[in-house]
């Protein structure tokens, strides 16, 4: 990938989809209830009209963009191929494992320059109502790839993510695959739900938002945000990646995941406590980057640049 190149990627799908378009709204949702006035003024000049100022309505865009023609070549961005070996060792390195077309992480690092300097247009009163579609994109794939990231089997190679190994789920045989019961599944079951909302947050997660505030988790949730300037997306994103890679050793492929209904065995009980987690980290990381952003809290001396050096070899 280019340096800042990036102004003008159901089974095997969910690869790139990490968790249901539902879901990414409800973490949108979540992230709202943490934003400042100010970044939510300055969000409502750069979305679309379409997503009435919201960022959970828009956050599932970057996974039906990536399925059209035109957005086609932003298909690889929603993960990063950790070329690690779990269970046995759990590691994500950007120089090896962002490969040649880009990552999640490039995709954010590019998108939050970018976004630096729509958020100054808006402020300057040179943007507003959604009119510049690079503004209202590099929102948007910031808003969906910090959900991505989240999800543990998009930081992971083996098995194409997950997507390889077929499971049993809710009484059905081999009706599923890891990577899709880590989308949805385990979470719309701990809810009792078979979907979410597009459109509103839905109470479930509005508890998870209340346990946040609360300090309610088995990790601390100053932890979460302990890295979220702006000035260096690619350290944060790569923290984050890091954070969310290390279940896949310490839970997704540490069980038996081979067991005749993953939701009666005792994998769900276990899974759960953690797509939770997962999900509200990734709404307080979310709302804490952009309001640094819009409140200009991150480190102006420090020059981004966003350089691949690719572990593989230009044949």
């Amino acid at each position: 990938m280019q340096l800042l190149n990036l102004l003008t990627g159901t089974a095997l799908v969910a690869c790139a989809s990490a968790f249901n378009t539902d879901v990414h709204n409800q973490i949108g949702f979540m992230a709202e209830k943490y934003l400042t006035h100010e970044a939510q003024n300055i969000i409502n000049k750069i979305l679309e009209p379409e997503y009435a100022t919201s960022i959970g309505r828009a956050a599932a865009w970057a996974d039906s963009y990536r399925k059209v023609p035109e957005g086609a070549y932003t298909y690889q961005w929603h993960w990063i191929d950790s070329l690690d070996t779990p269970p046995a060792v759990c590691n994500t390195y950007y120089n090896r494992d962002c490969t040649k077309g880009g990552c999640i992480v490039s995709a954010i690092a590019n998108q939050t320059v970018i976004l630096r300097d729509c958020i100054k247009a808006a402020k300057a009163g040179k943007l507003t109502g959604g009119t510049n579609l690079t503004c209202s994109y590099a929102l948007k794939w910031i808003v969906h790839f910090t959900s991505d990231l989240a999800q543990p089997l998009h930081t992971s190679n083996l098995g194409e993510g997950g997507n390889a190994f077929s499971v049993s789920y809710g009484g059905k045989t081999n009706n599923s695959v890891l990577h899709s019961i880590w989308d949805g599944a385990i979470i719309y079951s701990r809810a009792n739900k078979t979907s979410f909302s597009n459109q509103t947050i839905d109470p479930y997660f509005e508890g998870l938002v209340k346990r946040t505030k609360a300090d309610n988790f088995f990790e601390p949730t100053d932890s979460w945000i302990s890295c979220t300037d702006p000035a260096t997306p690619v350290a944060c994103a790569m923290a984050w990646a890091k954070d969310s890679n290390i279940w896949n050793c310490d839970y997704v492929y540490s069980q038996d995941f081979t067991k005749p209904d993953l939701k009666t065995s005792g994998y769900f009980e276990g899974a759960y406590p953690i797509v939770e987690l997962q999900v509200s980290k990734a709404a307080l990381r979310l709302a804490t980057y952009l309001n640094k952003l819009v409140e200009g809290r991150y480190d102006k001396d420090r020059e981004v640049i966003l350089r691949v050096n690719p572990a593989w070899k230009e044949l």
